[in-house]
């Protein structure tokens, strides 16, 4: 139901394939102030302006919480253009490429979010306590408050950028056009983990991480095929990135923040990397399954997505769309 309702209002392909490049266009636009105070910073300073093509020197050159903040903006800019995209080019309520439902269903979302936050916190101070020497307390009051009003305004838009993309709008877009479920949850997910590459993850821990990025992509696709809504992914990626953000963080990572605490062990591409993959998100899956009595799964994630049959009634100038 959640993929086939697309077929209510405009679904050519060619809309999705001129939305997706509106959406990407205006993400990069809104990468452009985070490059350009990085290129004036490095002009004021009398650097090299081709230095900044360096990552690590891109990531480096301004305050912490600035680069956080600026690095998000794009994601905020691509919600934007998904929203008038999804109002103006599809004729799209924004709701129904959220849920099924009549509404957002908010309780699914704080589930989501309080889950694998709670389990997040409990994790990180079990494994601080039994490997202290593996952390650096780093909490700082006033960038430590900075930091988290713009990771409370910010990642919930930047994690609602990714959801309402891939498992909203190519997810919709890819299942209306090839009427089925499993095509745009395997093309969504393989894609998501994809745009992870460019993550310094990748360089520090190597290809094998890739596992965890296109694994969490089927994880958070799966969820909401099955749940018919995008609600629980929404809450999960939010909460995920928020409290990553405000309680751990590291020289290695995309996002170095002024966290509570910095990790500073050596990391390596071990059984980290599938654990969450191959025992965290299937009990995690079973728990949502129970919570709201998911059934059919072979029907969910692996069924056609037939379009409604349109019946003209005489002497009515309305089609009747008959599921």
């Amino acid at each position: 139901m959640y993929i086939k309702q697309a077929f209510n209002f405009l679904h050519d392909w060619w809309r999705y394939l001129v939305g997706f490049l509106i959406i990407f266009i205006a993400s990069q636009l809104g990468s452009i102030p985070f490059l350009v105070a990085v290129m004036l910073k490095v002009m004021t300073e009398g650097g090299d302006i081709e230095s900044v093509q360096d990552p690590g020197v891109l990531m480096t050159v301004l305050d912490s919480n600035l680069t956080f903040f600026l690095m998000l903006l794009s994601f905020a800019v691509g919600l934007a253009a998904i929203i008038l995209v999804v109002k103006y080019l599809h004729k799209q309520p924004f709701v129904t490429l959220t849920t099924s439902r009549k509404k957002t269903d908010w309780g699914r979302v704080f589930f989501g979010f309080g889950l694998i936050t709670i389990t997040t916190l409990v994790v990180t101070l079990l494994d601080y306590n039994s490997n202290p020497e593996d952390y650096v307390l780093q909490f700082e009051l006033v960038p430590f408050l900075i930091l988290a009003l713009i990771a409370v305004v910010m990642i919930p838009l930047q994690t609602s950028f990714e959801e309402y993309l891939f498992r909203g709008y190519l997810m919709q877009g890819i299942g209306v056009i090839v009427k089925n479920k499993w095509i745009p949850l395997v093309v969504t997910s393989v894609i998501f983990g994809a745009l992870h590459l460019a993550n310094p993850e990748v360089d520090k821990l190597g290809k094998v991480i890739m596992i965890y990025y296109i694994g969490t992509g089927f994880f958070l696709g799966i969820m909401t095929l099955m749940d018919e809504g995008m609600e629980l992914a929404l809450g999960f990626h939010a909460g995920n990135n928020l409290i990553t953000a405000l309680l751990v963080t590291a020289d290695w990572t995309v996002f170095q923040t002024n966290s509570i605490f910095k990790d500073v062990s050596d990391p390596s591409a071990g059984f980290d990397v599938v654990a969450p993959v191959l025992i965290i998100y299937p009990i995690f899956l079973l728990l949502m399954a129970w919570r709201y009595k998911w059934t059919d799964w072979s029907g969910k994630l692996f069924g056609r997505v037939e379009e409604p049959i349109v019946v003209i009634e005489e002497n009515e100038s309305n089609s009747t769309y008959i599921d």
